[in-house]
């Protein structure tokens, strides 16, 4: 029986639970535990929005590195600085001439010259949740002390409005979500949730988005694609019942996300997609486990037809043994990063898939007395590969000790809109907020012209 997965039951104005009603609308729908994961955490309103017609045959992969990752010792170095600026790491030559990367970022290295680093991203907040939740969004709204998300993220938007590039298979999907991060779909609705994948151990915050793995996409025993339609059909008799909750907009979208989900089981597209055992095993070997294998998944459900990919890879804020830290997680998102890009080239993906590294802000010039960096938002460098932008350049420049911008400084609004032109959207592209008005997608913003 499909139920939305909470632990209360509040009666409605009939006296009939919420949870009793939406089991009875969905008396003759098929038993899976997808539709479950589809409407879980459905507290936020729905909005309305249309899907568009001017949408691009773009995905994106977004590599998130929440706590922020340090510039110093990753895309701009500064080896003629002083031994606490500097850090603790030596500078290797990268595939791009005049590109110096640090030591641990071999992979990387390696496909700089189809990439772009930005080294002049910059912004005022060093709030974890606060930054994290502008560069997700787009717009302020949540703090440190008031976490709940306030407007739905990148990959909700493209969900609302794109929808997947081929029908049957998932829209957005999220890798260990957790930590500082804003991934769903908030006002918009649980529709527009990702589909979240793997763990995360990094706390224990409220309205994490629910989890799964291939087996979500899978018919439970003894129901075939024939007995699924007679119960889908048997289901639509119950519509007039169901039409009395529409009103309640958190439910407003039930039959869009039995739809989705029937889609996504009967194709198998999805389902195929995570199992990786399927891959050719030298390519498997070359990402590696972990976040490498991850990032194999994320190249995979991109061929599928998935949007919106989110990877998670690790907590970066390194406030004392940045070296230690580094020395252990540096190399695993190097080889994801290095191998993905690497990988999506050689299939000819890279043009249609825009693959970008970033965290919420930047890292201390100098080494703190424990030996580690703290919150920096005014410099941080953030890496832009595929996506049918130009590459094989590094855009904006910061002074000596990597503090702030000396030329062509990039914000917020700018990443955002980054994401959004690689998948075809316009920035007075709108969705409907919940007082019922078009809201466009950004504030204010503007690709870089080096990019176009």
């Amino acid at each position: 029986m499909l139920e939305i997965g909470s632990s209360t039951s509040k009666a409605l104005c009939s006296g009939i639970s919420r949870r009793r009603a939406i089991e009875i609308g969905t008396l003759g729908a098929f038993e899976l535990s997808l539709p479950s994961l589809l409407r879980s955490e459905a507290r936020a309103a729905n909005g309305s929005g249309e899907r568009i017609d001017h949408a691009s045959k773009r995905s994106v992969i977004l590599i998130w590195q929440h706590g922020g990752p340090s510039q110093l010792d990753t895309f701009d170095m500064k080896p003629l600085a002083p031994a606490e600026v500097r850090g603790p790491y030596q500078s290797i030559n990268s595939s791009l001439p005049g590109l110096d990367v640090g030591e641990l970022c071999v992979e990387q290295a390696k496909v700089m010259d189809k990439c772009s680093i930005i080294r002049s991203f910059s912004h005022g907040n060093g709030d974890h949740w606060a930054a994290a939740h502008w560069m997700l969004t787009g717009r302020l709204g949540a703090t440190g002390s008031d976490r709940p998300a306030r407007q739905p993220s990148m990959g909700a938007v493209a969900s609302q409005l794109l929808g997947p590039r081929q029908k049957g298979t998932l829209a957005s999907v999220n890798m260990n979500d957790g930590g500082f991060g804003y991934h769903g779909g908030a006002w918009l609705g649980v529709a527009q949730n990702p589909f979240r994948y793997g763990e995360y151990s990094y706390g224990n915050e409220a309205g994490r988005l629910p989890t799964g793995d291939h087996k979500s996409f899978s018919l439970v025993d003894g129901l075939t694609s024939d007995r699924l339609m007679n119960r889908v059909s048997l289901q639509k008799q119950f519509d007039d019942l169901r039409q009395r909750f529409d009103s309640n907009r958190t439910f407003q979208h039930l039959d869009t996300v039995d739809q989705q989900a029937l889609d996504i089981v009967l194709s198998g597209r999805t389902r195929a997609a995570f199992q990786l055992d399927k891959e050719d095993a030298k390519t498997r070997e070359r990402y590696g486990d972990g976040w490498g294998e991850q990032a194999l998944l994320a190249r995979r459900l991109v061929e599928a037809g998935v949007r919106f990919v989110s990877l998670n890879t690790g907590y970066w804020d390194d406030h004392g043994n940045i070296k230690g830290a580094l020395d252990s997680k540096m190399p695993r998102h190097d080889r994801a990063v290095g191998v993905l890009i690497q990988d999506l080239a050689d299939r000819g993906m890279l043009d249609d898939t825009l693959v970008i590294t970033a965290g919420e802000f930047g890292r201390t010039p100098t080494i703190n007395g424990n030996a580690g960096r703290d919150h920096w938002p005014q410099a941080q460098s953030i890496l832009i590969s595929g996506g049918g932008y130009k590459h094989g350049q590094v855009i904006g420049s910061t002074n000596s000790k990597a503090e702030h911008p000396t030329s062509r400084k990039v914000g917020v609004e700018d990443f955002c809109a980054i994401v959004y032109h690689a998948l075809g959207l316009r920035l007075d592209d709108t969705i409907i907020d919940p007082s019922g008005r078009p809201m466009h997608l950004l504030p204010n913003g503007e690709v870089p012209r080096e990019l176009l």
